[in-house]
Formats: C-alpha cells, sequence, structure tokens
C-alpha cells in the first residue's frame, strides 16, 4: 500500500477530528480571501474612480458623502448646486476641466448620470459600440449594464425616479439606448450617461423651453475631442436653440475658456439660466495648476454656498475606516488559523498513541524511520491541504453573496476570478498543516520495535 492511500486510510478513521480540523482551516482560509480581495478591489476601485478628479463640487453637507455619492455611487447626494454659479467656478483658469452631473434616477438599481461628454475625457472612456448622443433621451450604457441586462442598441428602458430601483417608474419618458461604452475597470461600468437635459426635463424642470445638448449633437466625437482636450477648454454643456446658425441663440450656452480673464461668458444664455434656477448634482475638477490645490477650494467654502470635497483626502478617510475592520478580521482569520494548526496536531497526537502498534508492525515489515515520519506529516498536510480548498471555494462563495447584496454601482468586486495569491493561502494552509505534524511525526520517527511489541 503506498504512502497516500495510507493516508487517507488513518484521517479516515478518525472522521471526528480530521472534520473539525477541516472546518477551522476552510474557516481561516475563507476569512482570509475575503479579506485580501475585497480590499484589494475596493483600493483599486478608490484609484481608478478619483484618478483624474481633484476636486468635486457639490452643496454643502458632508464632504465624505459628496464624495461617495458623486464618484462612487452609493450614497445620496448632499444637495443641488446652481449651475450659473458651477459655471462661474468651472470658468476659473485654474481649472483645466469642468465636469457636470445630475443625479436623480435609476434603471435596475444602475444610475443614470446626467453630463456632458466631458465625462468620457476625464473617465478615458471609449464608445465600444454605436455613439455618443445627440440628443435628449439617448442613453449611453456602462459595459456591466449592458451585461446584465441583456441590452442592446435601439433598445428603450424606462427609469425609475430616485436611487432605488423599486421606485416610481417614468413610463411616459422612455431611454433609448444609442452606445455601449467599452470596460473601464471603474464604476462607470455600472452606469448609464445621457445629457443634462434628459434629467431636467424627465422631472419637468424648465430650461428656457428650448432643446438642450451636447455639444456632439452637431460634432462628431472626434472633432469634439480635440477641442475638449485643449489646455483652456471646459465644457459644462451645451444648451443650443434649433437654429444652430445663431451663435446666440436664446437658451444657448457655451463654455469655453475665455481669452482673457476678464471675459466672461459672451452669451444671455447664461442670464437666462441664473433667472430659472436650474441645477446639478455636482461639479468634477481637474486642475490646470498645482497653484489650485490651495486656492480652489478656499475660493469654494468660503465665498459660496457650494462645498469643495478632495477626493484623494476623503478616500483615504474611507479607506482608514474600513481598514479598522479588515485588520480585526484578518486578525481573526490568523487566530482560527492557528487554532486549526492545534486541532491537527492533537488529533495526530492522539491518533499516533492508539496506532503505535500498527507503526511497530510496519517497521518489522521494512518501514524505514523516514518512512513513518513522512507518514505522519503527509496526514497533517493532506488535512490542512483539503481544509483549504474547501476554504478558497468557501470564500468565493462569500464574495458572490457579497455582490448580490449590493448596489449595481458598488458591484466591483468579480467572485469567481482566480488570483495568484490564492496560491500562496494554500501554501500557508500546507505548511500549518507541517508545522502541525512535525512533534507526532518526530515521536512516531523514535517509536521502539521492541518496547511497543513488549507492552502489546
Amino acid at each position: 500500500m503506498n504512502t497516500l492511500a495510507l493516508v487517507w486510510k488513518n484521517i479516515t478513521r478518525e472522521w471526528g477530528s480530521t472534520i473539525l480540523s477541516v472546518l477551522l482551516t476552510a474557516f481561516g482560509v475563507a476569512i482570509l480571501l475575503v479579506i485580501y480581495i475585497s480590499g484589494d478591489n475596493f483600493e483599486k476601485q478608490l484609484t481608478n474612480n478619483s484618478k483624474n478628479i481633484d476636486l468635486v463640487v457639490g452643496a454643502k453637507g458632508s464632504p465624505m458623502q459628496l464624495i461617495l455619492s458623486s464618484l462612487f455611487h452609493v450614497d445620496n447626494p448632499t444637495g443641488n448646486i446652481s449651475l450659473a454659479e458651477a459655471n462661474e467656478i468651472a470658468d476659473n483658469p485654474l481649472i483645466k476641466l469642468a465636469v457636470p452631473i445630475s443625479l436623480g434616477d435609476n434603471y435596475k438599481g444602475h444610475r443614470i448620470i446626467g453630463t456632458d461628454s466631458s465625462y468620457l475625457e476625464l473617465y478615458e472612456l471609449s464608445i465600444k459600440e454605436g455613439n455618443l448622443w445627440n440628443k435628449s433621451f439617448e442613453v449611453v450604457l456602462g459595459s456591466e449594464v449592458a451585461r446584465k441586462n441583456n441590452l442592446k442598441i435601439g433598445d428603450e428602458i424606462h427609469s425609475a425616479h430616485g436611487l432605488s430601483e423599486e421606485a416610481h417608474v417614468h413610463d411616459d419618458h422612455p431611454f433609448r439606448v444609442v452606445g455601449i461604452l467599452s470596460p473601464s475597470n471603474s464604476v462607470v461600468d455600472n452606469l448609464i450617461l445621457t445629457n443634462l437635459a434628459s434629467v431636467w426635463e424627465v422631472h419637468g424642470i424648465d430650461h428656457h423651453g428650448e432643446h438642450i445638448h451636447d455639444e456632439s449633437c452637431d460634432h462628431d466625437h472626434d472633432d469634439h475631442h480635440d477641442h475638449s482636450t485643449h489646455e483652456h477648454h471646459t465644457t459644462v454643456e451645451d444648451v443650443q436653440g434649433h437654429d444652430h446658425s445663431h451663435d446666440h441663440e436664446e437658451g444657448e450656452l457655451v463654455r469655453e475658456k475665455p481669452s482673457s480673464n476678464n471675459e466672461f461668458i459672451k452669451n444671455i444664455g447664461q442670464d437666462m439660466i441664473q433667472d430659472h434656477g436650474v441645477e446639478i448634482t455636482a461639479l468634477l475638477i481637474t486642475y490646470n495648476s498645482p497653484a489650485a490645490i490651495s486656492v480652489i477650494p478656499r475660493i469654494i467654502n468660503q465665498s459660496t454656498n457650494m462645498q469643495a470635497a478632495s477626493p484623494a483626502i476623503e478616500s483615504a478617510r474611507i479607506f482608514s475606516l474600513l481598514g479598522v475592520g479588515l485588520d480585526s478580521l484578518e486578525i481573526l482569520a490568523y487566530a482560527i488559523m492557528i487554532i486549526a494548526a492545534l486541532s491537527v496536531f492533537i488529533s495526530l497526537y492522539n491518533a499516533l498513541r492508539s496506532r503505535k502498534y500498527d507503526l511497530a508492525i510496519m517497521r518489522t515489515m521494512g518501514a524505514s524511520k523516514s518512512k513513518l515520519f513522512t507518514l505522519i506529516i503527509a496526514e497533517g498536510s493532506v488535512i490542512t491541504m483539503i481544509g483549504g480548498l474547501f476554504g478558497l471555494i468557501v470564500g468565493h462563495l462569500i464574495l458572490a453573496y457579497i455582490t448580490t447584496q449590493t448596489s449595481q454601482s458598488a458591484d466591483f468586486i468579480q467572485a469567481f476570478e482566480v488570483y495568484p495569491f490564492e496560491l500562496l493561502i494554500l501554501l500557508a494552509a500546507l505548511l500549518i498543516g507541517v508545522v502541525a505534524a512535525f512533534i507526532p511525526a518526530f515521536k512516531a520517527y523514535n517509536t521502539t520495535i521492541s518496547k511497543t511489541l513488549a507492552s502489546k
């Protein structure tokens, strides 16, 4: 009988202690897997969702809530801000890019974001299928939205009011899918993008009675990108009339950086927006100069009714708060692994007393001392290896369950993806088995045939 067959026979003779050791090892491995994968993915999402954003401007309230709602889309907004005031902030020469977003509706848990085409530049997005919206009630889907809901170009969807998918559905305002984004490994994969006018119109907000759309309505996306990447260009939202031949059509708002600091938007549409009080949820800002780090937040927080929140500061605070819980769980996982090692040790040590006669017989039949040593080490290794493999399966199932319980916008964990460090966890479980079995194996190695058989 070979070594593995003997090992399996021996560990199945003591089912109770074997199962206990396997379960303890599995629980420890599962907790470690969940901690490492969720922590690693969360940290990557913090980076991916805010890498090009230096500042978020929104209504006064909690800075963390503003960041969570505007960048990670896992909380309710702090309120709305005036588009006219946002335009004044965007006009500052220290700001390179200012992207408006407006929240309010969702589709099956996926948030619908009103914005303009500069949002694609900010997140370095590309359109995989179709094209950008050309008018109101046309939407571009994140890759995960299209995949999970089996949506394609030309399909129509109906938004639900608010940020809960069980809310009232706007049946009278269907959205038509005109584009699908390439995967970006960010929260945008679970978002639906449209123009600002769509968000206003679906809620019956008056915006001068004119058709409002992005400047991409009149230009292809490549041309727009060439303009939007200009050093002094900031796109907020183009508000244009039906007659595009008139530069100063009523209701038109073009956000172009002025040729001088004293020049403001040369457009009567700006005054009309101020009168009508059109609002957005937040403004995502990229700085044009390092000097803006100290200047822009102070101007906003001290001189306006808005607040400025730094994604870097708030993300670090979020991760530090999360880190306390992760560290505690990690300590618990290591404690369980130590208990599992003790369980394996006690199991093998106790089993050795009842099997010492069998070991002595094996020695008389030609088995060497090293053979007995290897046999016991293999038993400890097999027990913890089975526990480790079972723990990895349980850990992935836990991650899958966590994913189903989170909102669509927070769905960033690939539950069944195999990660390289899982091999390290298995090796750690194997090492625990070897260490736990070392003393019983050494005792088996020193088995004296004559004394053992004589005592029998």
